[in-house]
């Protein structure tokens, strides 16, 4: 696949490119649309069930607070009193005459609350109850409540949905057990209130306007205190429901996924009336979000609209962007062809334009610089012919074949051969078979030959030394005939009008990374800086030649790496130094 894609063209690569980026644009855009959309939907969804489930809790606790109400009202009647004081007095013979003074405040009790179904007071002496409701003979009341009864220290307790065991026609009601106001009456007596459970269920989804939320009242442990309407969710066997729920007071709302996988939004809302009550609202996440599922579809009929689109014009803007590229890589294929007159032209300043520009600068500097290369080697072919002639001077020559001559007449034999071993080596080593590069040893061997040459010539006249630092140094590559110019301009110039005996020292040693070549004598010496002008004018005179001949090679092999240096003190000692760069490994291991 990597492979395949370097294969690729540019313009095939911007289409590609251009592509996908419309592709991941709308996909993202899609996302974040789709992810916004739904979190807006469910906030909202869930603040209005939130507010739905608040209001059915306000309207439940009041019709609870109003039963309490209407319960304890019937409490303060004098029908009641009286009862509640023959039960004191354990009187079995005002029964009837009680139960018939407590109908009316029964059927008070019922009119004032359309939600009780049933009422029943259980005392030591009887059961007191409406006489229209029949009541079962076989109930048991201390088994049906007593796990409700025993509990300490209670006034009002609210029992959840369940079968009427108290009344025929066993209805479900949800019971309102209530202990009576006066401390006075004796503990055993118990107001039983039946709620009818259609009824508190209606007022419980009177306010629910969308059949996707079911609305629960549930106890403290998940049971449902209220049968909802339509199919039940067990609570009780949904730990994550319960795990929420135990963290949760007041009102709020929760997420949870059930044992199905289906995650769950869950509003609640506390009863104020009964602390283990809470009205729950339950929606599916999935069935909320099916309305995202056209949206989606929606994107994905734009995207592939849009990659049709890409499609389309993605080859036309590559050309349209391509085209400078096109005729930047014709003239490319023309400069191959060593045509260097062709220049590119764009009225665009973008990023190809400016590469143009810059190809037009690197043609005309690569003109120069083959203009340059061009007098450069002209200059270095007049450099070395010219390092040539000083060696086969004429005058130079002259004289030592003279001196040959006349020591061969005076039959000085041995400096005859002496002489022509060292004019051999000398041009030997001159020439060096046509390389421009020879060794340090060499170039000393070749300075060496040429001063002794020079002596038999120049008889008393001057002596020479040469002092090496390191052997080591002889191996290293050094430009040819770079010496033997100078040790030249000594003789000829230096000691021309000296009586005393001259001397010229050659010292060669390593300084840092260069290698420094020094020629000194004791001549008349020179005026630095007239000679310095004079080998910087176009055409040296021939007394500075031998000086600027050497410094124009040092300059065409070496560049600025290389310097000459010029000193003089007549009559003590006139120097020209040199500093040749070291080859790398020549000089760190030398330095090791």
């Amino acid at each position: 696949m990597k492979h395949a894609y370097y294969r690729l063209s540019l313009k095939q690569r911007i289409q590609l490119f251009y592509i996908l980026l419309t592709v991941f644009c709308i996909l993202v855009t899609g996302m974040l649309s789709d992810y916004f959309a739904s979190r807006v939907m469910e906030r909202n969804a869930l603040g209005l069930s939130q507010n739905t489930l608040n209001k059915s809790a306000q309207v439940l606790d009041e019709h609870l607070r109003h039963v309490i109400v209407s319960s304890y009202t019937l409490m303060l009647s004098d029908a009641f009193v009286q009862t509640m004081k023959d039960v004191q007095a354990k009187n079995n013979t005002s029964y009837y005459r009680n139960l018939s003074a407590l109908q009316v405040p029964f059927v008070q009790l019922k009119l004032n609350e359309p939600l009780v179904e049933s009422v029943l007071l259980n005392t030591p002496i009887g059961d007191f109850y409406a006489t229209k409701d029949t009541k079962l003979a076989s109930t048991d009341y201390y088994r049906e409540f007593g796990s409700w009864l025993d509990r300490p220290s209670w006034s009002v307790q609210w029992i959840g949905s369940h079968e009427d065991s108290l009344f025929v026609g066993g209805k479900r009601v949800l019971s309102l057990l209530l202990r009576p106001l006066s401390s006075q009456y004796s503990s055993d007596v118990f107001l039983t209130v039946n709620l009818n459970e259609a009824l508190v269920r209606e007022i419980v989804e009177e306010n629910l306007i969308d059949d996707q939320v079911g609305l629960y009242l549930l106890d403290a442990d998940g049971s449902e205190v209220v049968r909802p309407s339509s199919s039940s969710i067990d609570f009780g066997a949904e730990p994550a429901f319960l795990s929420n729920m135990s963290r949760s007071t007041g009102k709020g709302f929760f997420r949870f996924t059930d044992r199905d996988g289906n995650r769950q939004l869950v509003n609640y809302a506390g009863s104020t009336m009964n602390d283990g009550w809470t009205l729950v609202g339950v929606q599916s996440e999935a069935e909320l979000l099916r309305p995202m599922k056209n949206i989606r579809w929606l994107i994905l009929i734009i995207m592939a609209a849009c990659v049709i689109v890409a499609l389309l014009f993605s080859k036309l803007l590559s050309d349209v962007l391509l085209k400078p590229l096109y005729k930047l890589r014709r003239l490319m294929a023309k400069v191959e062809k060593n045509d260097l007159d062709v220049r590119f032209e764009s009225p665009y300043e973008d990023e190809v334009g400016h590469v143009g520009h810059k190809f037009n600068r690197m043609l005309e500097q690569l003109q120069t610089l083959i203009a340059e290369v061009k007098a450069s080697e002209q200059e270095k072919r007049k450099s070395e012919i010219k390092a040539l002639q000083s060696q086969i001077e004429p005058h130079f020559l002259y004289n030592t074949l003279n001196t040959i001559y006349w020591k061969s007449e005076s039959e000085e034999y041995a400096d005859v051969q002496e002489m022509i071993v060292s004019l051999s080596l000398l041009f030997r080593l001159g020439l060096n078979n046509g390389n421009e590069i020879t060794t340090l040893e060499k170039e000393l061997d070749h300075v060496r030959q040429y001063l002794f040459i020079q002596q038999k010539c120049y008889e008393d006249r001057f002596d020479f030394s040469i002092s090496l630092q390191d052997r080591a140094l002889l191996s290293m590559p050094i430009l040819k005939i770079l010496l033997q110019p100078l040790v030249e301009n000594s003789i000829l110039h230096g000691f021309e009008h000296v009586k005393e005996h001259g001397m010229i020292r050659i010292d060669v040693r390593r300084e840092g990374s260069h290698l420094r070549l020094r020629v000194a004598d004791n001549g008349s010496g020179m005026d630095v800086d007239q000679v310095l002008r004079r080998m910087n004018e176009p055409d040296s005179s021939l007394k500075g030649y031998a000086l600027a001949n050497v410094r124009a090679r040092l300059t065409l092999y070496y560049g600025a790496q290389a310097s000459m240096t010029l000193t003089s003190d007549p009559g003590r000692e006139t120097a020209v130094t040199l500093l040749i760069p070291m080859p790398k490994e020549e000089y760190e291991w030398n330095g090791s």
